[in-house]
């Protein structure tokens, strides 16, 4: 009986494992290639699964990428691998029970990762380069890299060029080729040269970007897996006999079978269910309420995904059993405050200005782009940003944030605050306190200048800490891991001059009217300033926010 199937892309590698840099020179096919068949004669060290040393061997000698690179590049793979939360803390008490760089170096060491799904994932990183030769083709005055979906309607038309995915999807038609011709290389079969054959080793690597479906989205499975099912057998090029896949057959079923994720961002657009989760206006104007919608009624629960979209001059707090584990994109808010609080799997903060945006533990990535004055507060794995000025982000983080392109007056500053329920979601993502690299950086791409960098380290005498100011149940009474030592220093100092001010003031001898009038003087001014600085908008939000935040 013949078998209809529906292949798609995943989410997760283009969106959380591709980086938003146009990708170094020598990440070409021609030497993954090369690394394929070098991989492969370093026997168990290097097939069917690469280890570090051998990895940054090649980085440092054949590839010209520094060693910072090549750790990130691992790490960044290990994103998107299925691990345990308890076995990320324990490697992250490892590493900060580490007191040399040879210890360090000794627990990188052994790591590894799987040979063939790591020359798919470096290979996306192409996704991102900019083309002068497809702009000349296409007409457009500049080369110009994917957009941001703009998510203006549910239910009008919505321009497909705006959608990173539909970029993906032309990505892999124009590529698959050399995709699958990596994979034949890393493990070659005897046959003819237009009928090669693969592995069923190296159609699972596949599974790394694709998924599918054979009964109509009731379940969702790998590839290898589909591409196995009985009557799918002769379209997908599978022998029982050779137990591989003719390579032609088995590309010419993908490029037939692709189709549009629909658990993706355009799907969730056009068919999600709206949220109707309250938000509050300080100036009347709650009703105008920005676009939210999710697919969680729906998706299988590894692909649930919430869109948050032009929420202005409005609050939201929220947390739900829609954000846990979801991949959210906040997109286009201005002037707001959102809180999110919940562990959630990845967040895109998308061309969002003068905002500030507080989030639970995140398991794999918060990304931020085109933004402008925000404010991100994050306990994440990690951290990366790309064409945004003057965003401030107080960060908990066991990964190097990341510099992209485009940025300009960054501020990174460390973590500063915590709800009743946040270490308990940390402990469910795999996010440990510690070791917390906020203050160390990597710049990524050709516009990092030493001279003239893009980012600066928040001062001590600029720092306050924040208070999330709702009431919730939970266990966590103070911030993960602490403060820096400096930073606690000049918080006690700032408390001392408090203090000795309040004694002043207590010690002048004032009257009964005097203190009055000097109350109503205080009062005033600080009114003023509240009103001046925005935070009086954010204040009178915060009453009717509290209520949405119950899950």
């Amino acid at each position: 009986m013949a078998v209809n199937a529906s292949l798609w892309l995943k989410f997760d590698p283009f969106h959380i494992g591709a980086l938003q840099v146009s990708p170094h020179p020598k990440l070409s096919v021609h030497y993954l290639r090369k690394i394929a068949v070098y991989a492969k004669t370093k026997g168990k060290a290097g097939f069917p699964n690469l280890s570090y040393p051998v990895w940054k061997h090649i980085a440092l000698n054949k590839l010209n990428i520094c060693e910072d690179l090549a750790w990130m590049f691992f790490e960044g793979y290990d994103l998107l691998c299925e691990c345990p939360a308890e076995t990320r803390l324990k490697l992250a008490e490892k590493l900060q029970g580490c007191k040399t760089p040879q210890e360090k170096e000794f627990i990188k060491n052994q790591a590894s990762v799987d040979t063939l799904e790591f020359l798919i994932y470096l290979f996306i990183q192409q996704v991102h380069k900019i083309s002068l030769r497809s702009s000349l083709v296409s007409g457009e005055e500049w080369p110009t890299r994917p957009r941001s979906p703009d998510v203006d309607s549910r239910g009008g038309t919505i321009n497909s060029k705006s959608l990173d995915e539909n970029t993906h999807m032309t990505f892999l038609q124009t590529h698959l080729s050399d995709m699958l011709s990596l994979l034949v290389e890393a493990d070659p079969y005897a046959g003819s040269a237009t009928d090669v054959l693969m592995s069923l080793q190296s159609v699972q690597a596949m599974s790394f970007i694709l998924e599918g479906s054979a009964d109509g989205n009731k379940t969702v499975k790998p590839i290898h897996d589909l591409a196995k099912t009985q009557g799918l057998q002769l379209r997908s090029g599978y022998s029982k006999i050779t137990l591989a896949f003719t390579c032609r057959t088995f590309e010419s079923w993908i490029r037939t079978s692709l189709v549009a994720n629909p658990y993706g961002v355009a799907a969730c657009i056009s068919a999600g269910h709206r949220l109707s989760w309250p938000t509050a206006g300080a100036d009347g104007d709650a009703a105008k309420r920005g676009r939210m919608a999710t697919n969680a009624q729906k998706a299988p629960s590894k692909s649930k995904l919430v869109i948050l979209s032009q929420i202005c001059k409005q609050t939201l707090a929220k947390s739900s059993a829609t954000l846990v584990n979801a991949r959210v994109k906040v997109h286009r808010c201005h002037h707001a405050f959102i809180y999110l609080l919940s562990p959630l799997k990845f967040v895109s903060i998308e061309k969002c200005r003068h905002s500030t945006i507080v989030l639970g533990a995140v398991e794999t990535t918060v990304h931020l782009s085109g933004c402008e004055d925000t404010k991100v507060i994050t306990a994440t794995r990690r951290c990366s940003v790309s064409g945004s000025t003057l965003c401030t982000l107080h960060l908990l983080t066991p990964t190097r944030p990341l510099l992209l392109g485009g940025n300009d007056a960054i501020t990174l500053a460390p973590y500063h605050t915590h709800y009743p329920t946040m270490q308990q979601d940390m402990a469910q993502v795999g996010v440990g306190e510690h070791p917390n690299v906020w203050d160390q950086p990597l710049c990524i791409g050709p516009d990092h200048q030493e001279d003239n960098p893009v980012y600066e380290l928040m001062k001590p005498k600029d720092f306050f800490t924040f208070v999330i100011p709702f009431e919730m149940q939970g266990e966590t009474t103070e911030i993960p891991g602490g403060l820096p030592a400096r930073f606690e220093r000049a918080l006690t100092e700032r408390n001392r001059q408090i203090q000795s001010w309040q004694q002043m003031v207590k010690e002048a001898g004032l009257s009964s009217a005097k203190r009055k009038q000097f109350q109503a003087l205080v009062e005033s001014r600080f009114q003023a300033w509240l009103e001046e600085s925005g935070h009086k908008r954010e204040l009178d939000s915060l009453v009717p926010a509290h209520a949405s935040l119950a899950k």
